[in-house]
């Protein structure tokens, strides 16, 4: 069949080459078949190019070239081996759902403790995108079901190993002392003048005296609030120690949880806070990164066996390499 299917293939390349005029450019071509599907010159093209414009900035001369071509080559592989587990996906049925994608994201998100914005520009600072991430989760996913299907032996992680990685990377998990912050925050624009100041601030005042009187934190956040977090009851979730104005946060880390402050003057405005939870400086307990340990330990594991599956495939499937790339 895969014969027959070659030669299919390459009548079909040599009636197009015949049908081409002379004075003809060729704009694309084949550079790898995958049992009965191709990819073409320009599927590697764009895949790579943004590979080779960090190449451009971090290479030069003959080396940026031996670069390029190993990039190069390195992708084509890539591109062979995402044919190769989509045919096998489809063959077994296997399908990744957008809300799983989603739900991934989601317990990743929660686990590091931060919003979906702040998780987006982590992304943009190492060069990556939200959108390529998810992508990412995608593959990740196809690779754990894929290895579950056809390896048939599910990827398990002992408490053991678990134990052990952490005493090898305890450095890893210094938690910072942070405490977990509503906030009331009323901004004063720029250019006010002393007036506005004084009136924004009797304002400030008469909300605290209604926070003194018994009034509800979140109600107050709510109506009269212009920070971040004011449709939200106020509620910061935990902020590390020296992240905030230094007048703020010099208040902040002296109260007790529970305990509600007067008005903060900082750069921006008048704040009142009040503290809900505190967590301290120093190691992280085991328990509180047991399953993110968990998940590094399976990802590797993962990795290696889909590794080891992924030669086994390629080895009974049709593959034509025809660039000639660096390896």
């Amino acid at each position: 069949m895969k014969k027959r299917l070659k030669a299919s293939i390459l009548i079909c390349l040599a009636v197009m080459v015949s049908a081409v005029p002379l004075n003809a450019r060729i704009v694309d071509r084949i550079v790898a078949v995958v049992n009965d599907e191709i990819v073409t010159l320009s599927e590697l093209n764009s895949a790579v190019e943004p590979y080779l414009k960090k190449i451009d900035k971090l290479s030069k001369g003959e080396n940026r070239e031996k670069v390029a071509a190993r990039t190069m080559s390195a992708m084509l592989d890539k591109l062979i081996n995402d044919i190769l587990v989509k045919q096998e996906a489809k063959r077994l049925g296997i399908v990744v759902k957008e809300e799983d994608i989603a739900k991934t994201v989601e317990n990743v998100i929660l686990r590091r403790k931060i919003t979906t914005e702040d998780f987006k520009k982590a992304l943009a600072r190492e060069g990556s995108s939200f959108p390529a991430y998810k992508k990412e989760v995608e593959e990740h996913l196809m690779k754990i079901r894929l290895v579950g299907a056809s390896v048939k032996s599910k990827v398990s992680v002992t408490d053991e190993e678990i134990g052990d990685y952490y005493r090898k990377h305890r450095e890893d998990y210094e938690g910072k002392e942070a405490v977990r912050i509503k906030q009331i925050l009323i901004i004063v624009p720029k250019r006010s003048g002393m007036e506005e100041r004084l009136r924004l601030k009797a304002d400030v005042g008469l909300i605290h005296k209604r926070l003194t009187g018994g009034e509800s934190f979140e109600f107050l956040a709510d109506n009269y609030s212009n920070g971040p977090a004011a449709k939200l009851g106020g509620d910061l979730g935990f902020v590390e120690k020296g992240v905030m104005f230094p007048a703020v946060n010099e208040v902040a880390f002296s109260l007790r949880n529970g305990e509600t402050s007067g008005i903060i003057e900082s750069p921006v405005g008048f704040h009142i806070i009040k503290v809900t939870d505190r967590r301290g400086a120093g190691i992280k307990s085991l328990e509180w990164v047991r399953e993110e340990i968990k998940d590094k330990i399976s990802n590797v594991k993962i990795e290696k066996k889909f590794f080891e599956w992924m030669e086994e495939l390629r080895k009974k499937s049709y593959i034509e390499v025809r660039l000639q790339v660096v390896r």
